[in-house]
């Protein structure tokens, strides 16, 4: 599947902003089943120095400064992406199960010294990270689905089912400052709540879990046309599965993301992959506009 995304952000300021400093996460990065094809971002008032590195976690990162006062500012980033099918059949009543995977990620036995490097880069996403924190009621919630001697991938299978099945998406109940423990109280949230709720479910049972941030096309209903700009950004997570890698899964949905899921980057939590963020001096009140579209070019 050959997809063209465009994600335009702007920003609208009550009064002048003399100089600010950024960092944008809007390049998507090239993965197992995701080439890149094109990426560009175009920024509005001129970018003074501006430049791309990789993060700790590989990620693309745009970092620029805009040093003449403004009112408005426009980040778009437009990225062309092949996404390839994976055909391999997943058993998910086959594998390791998910008590030998814990063992593996607290412990290094000399038989699995093959996975020692995957194992050793795995154990970063085994910890608390800043806005997620393992709880007994996290660990409470994920036990239905680690009974003993269960596959890890039919375990964290039925833990994001069950996320779908347990808790309403809810645009106007969580902010990025909402507490996991919130989340779990009223079973409300978004996406990103959701990925956050998986990754601590699963780091409460010693299981190497990450935050995945990216794109998914959204479908009009049938009989209309789809909005310009209607489309989102998405997160969902991964979980470490030895021999096989990085498995993702979306609770949002209750599917396993393969052509339709655009990956941008990923890291311990949303913290680590925020789309943009940085640093302003003035401006005081904003108002903030998103517009993302997502084009299948193939069908």
């Amino acid at each position: 599947m050959h997809y063209k995304v465009t994600h335009v952000t702007q920003y609208d300021y009550s009064d002048t902003v003399g100089l600010s400093y950024n960092e944008a996460r809007l390049m998507p990065r090239n993965c197992v089943n995701q080439q890149v094809i094109s990426s560009t971002l175009n920024v509005e008032p001129y970018a003074a120095d501006f430049r791309i590195r990789e993060d700790f976690f590989g990620n693309r990162v745009a970092y620029f400064s805009i040093q003449q006062p403004h009112h408005v500012f426009t980040v778009t980033a437009v990225s062309e992406v092949q996404l390839m099918e994976n055909t391999s059949q997943l058993d998910f009543y086959q594998g390791f199960a998910w008590e030998t995977v814990r063992e593996m990620l607290s412990q290094q036995h000399s038989h699995y010294l093959k996975q020692a490097s995957d194992l050793i880069e795995a154990r970063q996403y085994t910890l608390d990270s800043p806005l997620i924190e393992t709880s007994l009621q996290l660990a409470e919630y994920a036990k239905p689905s680690f009974t003993q001697g269960r596959s890890v991938t039919d375990t964290v299978n039925d833990l994001m089912q069950r996320i779908y099945r347990d808790f309403t998406f809810d645009p106007d109940f969580t902010t990025l400052a909402t507490p996991l423990a919130s989340v779990l109280e009223h079973r409300r949230g978004v996406c990103q709540d959701f990925a956050h709720l998986a990754i601590g479910c699963l780091r409460s049972q010693g299981l190497a879990a990450r935050y995945v941030s990216g794109y998914i096309e959204t479908l009009p209903p049938q009989g209309e046309e789809k909005l310009v700009g209607a489309d989102a950004s998405h997160a969902w997570f991964s979980v470490y599965i030895p021999e096989q890698g990085w498995l993702d899964f979306d609770p949002t949905n209750n599917i396993i993301p393969n052509t339709q899921h655009i990956t941008l980057g990923w890291g311990r939590d949303y913290g680590d992959i925020a789309p943009l963020k940085g640093v302003i001096f003035g401006g005081q009140n904003h108002e903030l506009e998103v517009s993302v579209q997502v084009e299948c070019l193939t069908n």
